[in-house]
């Protein structure tokens, strides 16, 4: 059994002034796709002034859809018994679904401001958020958020606020595959140029299958539990559709040209 770090998740404090642990692994995740997008910005036809512009509207995108998409889905009644919980996101509380929906809407602004194809632009953009995704679970494990189920398992840690007996922890879980793990692949597999739609397809199944298979030792939200079956979660049924679409996708690409424009 392990300890569970105690790790202060406010990581600078200047009198009133306060920065999280959790605001800064955003930070983080949309320096690293910056960076990496500047790498490969000339594929598809993009500046590294391009590159700063579309990550400005993905992050609106993430913040705005992130925390509706928590509030929706989650967070309903917290949100109807205290109004301005919306506005502090610092505090945790984002949902990747409704992130993803909000990046996927300022793709498709960006998209038809530089004429490019759609799925174009999120082949591109899909191997730069891996990091941004494993940073964020770092950051929900400093906030001892998603806590897992109890375990025997020797790397199991007893959860703050939950009693001695040691738990998943699931949030690392997550931090490895859909952080590691899904950014290696999609990095490797769009190192050569692919057929329009199959990265932006392996990044949805990967994603949902991991994400689906942890959901199995996370604890689901206290005050929506188990919605079916005493296993299916919220994150369970939100995923599937997704693994759904990412597979149509993958089937679709193989029609498709094989998608680069080398500047």
């Amino acid at each position: 059994m392990l300890t569970y770090p105690a790790i202060d998740p406010v990581a600078i404090s200047l009198g009133p002034f306060q920065v999280h642990w959790y605001g800064l692994m955003y930070v983080i995740g949309f320096v690293a796709a910056w960076w990496l997008g500047r790498l490969r910005a000339r594929r598809i036809g993009l500046t590294h002034d391009d590159i700063g512009d579309l990550l400005f509207y993905a992050a609106i995108g993430v913040v705005v859809g992130g925390r509706l998409g928590y509030a929706l889905f989650y967070g309903m009644p917290q949100w109807l018994a205290d109004p301005l919980w919306i506005f502090r996101v610092w505090d945790g509380g984002m949902s990747f679904h409704g992130g993803l929906v909000g990046v996927l809407l300022a793709a498709l602004w960006f998209a038809r401001k530089k004429g490019l194809a759609f799925f174009t632009l999120t082949d591109f953009v899909a191997p730069l958020v891996p990091i941004g995704l494993g940073a964020g679970r770092i950051g929900n494990f400093i906030n001892h958020e998603l806590p897992g189920r109890v375990t025997g398992l020797p790397w199991g840690m007893p959860f703050p606020g939950m009693g001695p007996e040691p738990r998943h922890p699931s949030s690392l879980y997550e931090a490895l595959l859909e952080g590691a793990v899904l950014f290696v692949v999609l990095w490797w597999v769009s190192a050569r140029p692919q057929r329009r739609g199959l990265v932006s397809g392996l990044f949805l199944v990967l994603y949902g299958v991991f994400r689906f298979l942890v959901e199995f030792v996370r604890l689901p939200d206290a005050h929506i539990g188990y919605l079916a079956f005493g296993w299916l979660t919220m994150g369970m049924l939100l995923t599937l559709p997704m693994i759904g679409i990412g597979v149509g996708l993958i089937l679709w690409s193989r029609r498709q040209p094989v998608d680069v424009r080398d500047a």
